[in-house]
């Protein structure tokens, strides 16, 4: 039953697409598009949750006859695509509740509405998806969808750019995605999952269906070196499809990374556990150290996407290696940390890029230079944004906290390797995401402080008022969804666990039947966590705290003016800035990391000019890796575009060569 729920509410969502296609020139299309979405999403939300709390032992499937015509169209419903639907269409539904009132403010609704319920629809499809040939076909599919909403304002500089290196590295990652699933089905063509499942491929086969997974599904999450495009359309997108870029579509692609490796490929070898932790460590720190650097609020937060996809990868890495080495708890706490991160990521981040959205709109502005002071015009919208920023800082007592530190719970288990190189590996990497937490802590002091402290340092911040109540509805539902989940963690973790049991036949043992809701991961005697009562003691603490001040501070009414720093100017500029916040840790990293230079003019004696600093740096992958693939693609393209003006003879010539080509090749294969 909640497998055909899903997919007639695949189908309602193209249908409200199309509907959009008819009515986007009326005043009502947007507020109609997205409470259709909204019920929609409401309702596969119901039917996930239920797939994944209350029948998560039974698989569901379902073959409709559209597709390759002895093939068909498989669906399949099981504990790990119900997760990952219950993320998709959570943050689907806060989406649409955003959007009933952020996108009465869209210049352009005719290039949004018609692809924002497509792209819900290709994300679930590809969950969904149960043949090779269907999750390629919805795949591409959700990159076109979100690329037609990355391009909705191709007009503002940079985002016609933005979309066509999106689009490039999307139709990159399904290349290597269709190598991976045409290794996978073997000679025999079993496109199937249940057929590919019942092979056994070589284990060099096995090594490069890894490589081609991380590709492909790296690069739709944004994972270094292949996280070059996320920077430039995250922030081209509205700010609603870019919460659901970032927080929901980079899930999808750890989804097909996890369904490819941990489902299809069978047993790992304990070096793939190996890369995959490299490659997470990796983006983990380089993700956070980019985010640093960025006076662009959404820019900022999509670089922190590479560094939370970074976390993800760790915990599934360390999956990798224990069950590898049949330490079957260890696994199973490995991926219940990497996909309790998952759901995390995708509601803080969500909420974040409302409150970026809530910001540009009030102010037309995301350069954090030219804001400041808005907790004073947009209180609440100040409000949801810390929440965010705390979780996504993995300050307790919100989720962030609890899954990386279920993640370092993990990294403990690392000595009980029989293997010198993870040993090794895992403790560094460990360490790697110790000094990433560090850094996002300190990323988001400056990204809120920026932002919303101090004072307004333009006109646009001084004139900025709160957004609108179905917006902060949006978002305050994503902050008790956070606070919830890092008070009460034990039945989160609980709903995951059928994931670990259909993939490992392992699962932690149940959380929330431990005293005062305490999770304990392994033993009581290793570690343990109380969420409910750190929060107690925290709400207690503050509200201490502020009892004895109001009670024991004087009456009487004194007016000063505020501490300056030494600065009594009341100026604006003399505040401190996001870039000197930031400038220590580029002098640090900057030379190695980013290639950074400060270029400094100082005006001659007895001119009037402001002395400027300028500072520039550089993405070392996109110098390394791209920029010479850029290169050599145009010199390429240059030298064939002499074929279009061959003759006709020249033609059959070509095409009578590469037939015989082919059939000597076939023939020495055979």
């Amino acid at each position: 039953m909640a497998l055909t729920v899903l997919l007639l509410c695949a189908g309602a969502w193209l249908a409200t697409s199309v509907v959009a296609l008819a009515a986007a020139r009326r005043s009502t299309a947007t507020s109609l598009v997205y409470a259709l979405a909204l019920v929609v999403g409401a309702v596969a939300l119901g039917a996930a949750l239920d797939a994944l709390i209350y029948s998560s032992d039974s698989i569901r499937a379902a073959v409709l006859p559209i597709g390759l015509p002895w093939l068909g169209a498989h669906f399949r419903l099981d504990a790990l695509s119900a997760l990952f639907l219950v993320v998709v269409n959570l943050g689907g539904l806060t989406a649409s509740l955003y959007g009933l009132g952020y996108g009465r403010h869209e210049q352009a609704p005719g290039r949004v509405l018609p692809f924002f319920p497509a792209f819900l629809a290709g994300m679930n499809l590809v969950v969904l998806a149960d043949d090779a040939f269907t999750f390629l076909l919805t795949w591409e599919f959700m990159s076109l969808a979100s690329w037609a909403l990355v391009m909705a304002h191709h007009r503002q500089p940079g985002n016609a750019k933005a979309g066509y290196i999106y689009l490039l590295m999307a139709s990159f990652g399904t290349l290597a995605l269709l190598l991976a699933f045409g290794l996978l089905a073997g000679p025999a063509g079993g496109y199937a999952f249940d057929a590919i499942r019942d092979s056994e491929p070589a284990a060099g086969m096995s090594a490069a269906v890894l490589a081609l997974a991380l590709i492909g599904a790296g690069s739709k999450s944004g994972l270094v070196p292949l996280h070059v495009w996320l920077p430039l359309a995250h922030p081209a997108a509205p700010s609603h499809v870019s919460a659901l870029m970032s927080g929901v579509m980079t899930k999808v692609a750890v989804y097909g990374f996890v369904r490819i490796v941990f489902d299809l490929l069978g047993p790992p070898e304990w070096w793939w556990g190996a890369v995959v932790l490299t490659l997470g460590g990796i983006s983990a720190v380089l993700g956070v150290l980019y985010a640093l650097m960025q006076h662009d609020l959404k820019r900022l937060l999509a670089y922190h996407t590479v560094e939370n996809i970074g976390i993800i990868f760790i915990g599934l890495g360390l999956a990798l290696a224990f069950r590898a080495n049949d330490m079957q708890v260890g696994a199973a706490l490995a991926l219940t940390a990497a996909l309790f991160h998952v759901f995390n990521h995708s509601l803080f981040k969500s909420l974040l890029f409302y409150g970026a959205g809530a910001v540009l709109g009030a102010t037309g502005e995301r350069d954090m230079e030219r804001l400041g002071g808005l907790i004073h015009r947009m209180p609440l919208t100040a409000i949801a944004f810390l929440a965010g920023s705390t979780a996504i800082s993995a300050l307790p007592p919100f989720n962030g906290f609890v899954s990386e530190w279920l993640t370092f719970q993990a990294v403990l288990l690392s000595p009980h390797f029989p293997q010198w190189v993870l040993k090794f590996i895992v403790p560094a990497v460990g360490a790697m995401l110790a000094l990433s937490a560090a850094l996002a802590a300190g990323c988001f002091v400056k990204a809120f402080g920026a932002t919303f402290l101090g004072r307004a340092r333009t006109a646009a911040a001084q004139r900025a008022r709160e957004t609108d109540a179905l917006s902060l509805a949006a978002m305050f539902l994503l902050v008790l969804l956070c606070l919830a989940a890092g008070i009460l963690p034990g039945y989160f973790m609980d709903a995951l666990a059928p994931v670990s049991q259909q993939l490992f036949d392992a699962r932690l043992q149940p959380q929330h039947l431990h005293a005062w809701l305490t999770i304990v991961p392994v033993l009581e005697s290793r570690s343990s966590y109380n969420g409910l009562l750190l929060f107690v003691m925290i709400a207690g603490a503050a509200w201490l705290a502020a009892w004895v001040i109001h009670r024991g501070a004087s009456h009487a009414l004194r007016r000063a003016p505020a501490w300056d720093c030494g600065f009594p100017d009341a100026n604006p500029a003399t505040q401190y800035t996001a870039g000197s916040f930031a400038q220590p840790i580029r002098r640090v990293f900057g030379s190695v990391v980013f290639r950074a230079r400060e270029h400094v003019y100082m005006p001659p004696p007895g001119q009037m000019q402001p002395a400027r600093m300028h500072v520039h740096m550089r993405d070392l992958a996109w110098d390394t890796l791209y920029a010479p693939l850029d290169v050599l693609v145009g010199f390429a393209a240059d030298r064939f575009n002499r074929v279009q003006w061959w003759t006709i003879r020249a033609y059959l010539s070509l095409v009578f060569g590469s037939v015989v080509v082919l059939l000597l090749v076939l023939a020495i294969w055979n």
